[in-house]
């Protein structure tokens, strides 16, 4: 049977087995048959376990025969649903996020590090072990009865995305809707999914009262090159229709062209914009690519599985952004880079919202509807 190795894998850029093979005891490829469907090759153990397992070929059992990765779901009993941040770098002091993993397996999601924090890989469990949170809306309608509670704008999947195929049975994200737009509460989301399109009577309304506003995340106009990035995720037709549809219907959208990666979809920066343009967006942002912690191998893994011919020229551009490293998190560094080709990429960027027309006008959100919500049940007064 297939035995796990108890060496740590160093944290150096690992090669890994060419696509469909499998790998020896070295190294950290999962073979293709297994993970069809996914984002990643590998399924290394987090940072902050004490061994790392490695799956190889004891001659008991072949590894082909291993059962392929399944999506799970979990419950996650979390006892607070809105998250705060001090951020410098981000528009929003607060978010909700209705699920954690996320199934469109984009192999360069900045959010893949903090499946270590629940002892499992970033890489394959991430897209593959998923917690719900079910009592979102309930939590929800409880933190904004909390006294002294002072609205501003929530946003809703700055981290995994809110919209991704299981919410489809769950359906966490319309309860969490619901909620708000009876507090008149102000939201603002950010996905991938045309799944959106199902809460478009919701989003209307509240757009309405200028309580939601959603951006939508496109990074490449070709079909084949998105399946390889983000293969759960929808085609962008579907997205650029979503944007069509949520914009006629007076919801303010902007279109994310994030992230940018240096050599593989930089070049679609202009003809993104011109899409989302004649969809009726009126905003725009970028984000350049961000390789946190274990981020990087599995984005170095995947570059020379899916392109080897240019790994070495992406990842050299790559640091050309980041000062000479990989990645830089320092505030104001790490969503746009620093150096000539950021500078590069900004001003194209820039200079195709100018001609369009994009970010004249910015989206403004409003509290002025916010009512706290009515308790489910209130405790009777002593001197009532």
């Amino acid at each position: 049977m297939a035995r796990s190795s108890a060496l740590r894998t160093p944290p150096a850029l690992v090669p890994s087995a060419p696509a469909g093979l499998v790998p020896d005891a070295f190294g950290t490829g999962v073979a293709h048959e297994r993970r069809r469907g996914r984002g990643t090759l590998s399924n290394a153990s987090g940072r902050y376990e004490p061994i790392a397992r490695i799956a190889f070929d004891d001659g008991w059992q072949s590894l082909e025969e291993l059962p392929p990765f399944q999506t799970t779901v979990s419950i996650d009993s979390t006892r607070k649903i809105i998250t705060r941040n001090d951020s410098p770098d981000i528009s929003f002091d607060r978010s909700i996020n209705p699920y954690r993993g996320c199934e469109h397996g984009c192999v360069y999601c900045y959010a893949r590090p903090t499946h270590a924090f629940l002892g499992l890989s970033p890489g394959l469990d991430f897209e593959s072990k998923l917690f719900v949170k079910p009592d979102a809306p309930q939590l929800l309608e409880r933190e904004l009865s909390a006294p002294g509670y002072q609205p501003r704008t929530i946003a809703i999947g700055t981290n995994t995305d809110p919209y991704q195929p299981i919410e489809r049975k769950y359906q966490v994200m319309r309860g969490i809707l619901e909620v708000l737009e009876r507090a008149g509460h102000p939201v603002g989301i950010v996905t991938k999914s045309a799944m959106i399109l199902r809460d478009l009577d919701i989003l209307a309304r509240m757009a309405e009262r200028n309580l939601a506003k959603v951006a939508i995340s496109v990074t490449t106009l070709d079909a084949k090159l998105a399946r390889v990035m983000e293969p759960r995720a929808a085609t962008p037709g579907r997205r650029l229709e979503a944007l069509r549809q949520l914009s006629r219907a007076g919801v303010p959208t902007t279109v994310m062209v994030a992230p940018v990666i240096p050599a593989i979809n930089d070049m679609e920066i202009e003809k993104i914009l011109d899409a989302a343009s004649l969809a009726g967006v009126r905003g725009a942002g970028y984000v350049l690519l961000r390789l946190p912690l274990e981020v990087r191998n599995l984005f170095h893994e995947w570059l020379q599985a899916n392109f080897p011919d240019r790994a070495a020229h992406v990842f050299k551009l790559i640091r050309d952004t980041r000062g000479g490293k990989d990645y830089d998190s320092t505030f104001g560094k790490r969503m746009k880079g620093e150096g000539p080709y950021a500078w590069m990429i900004g001003r194209r960027f820039e200079t195709a919202c100018e001609k369009l027309g994009l970010n004249e006008n910015r989206a403004s959100l409003t509290t002025e509807y916010f009512a706290s919500p009515k308790p489910r049940a209130k405790q009777l007064s002593l001197f009532a």
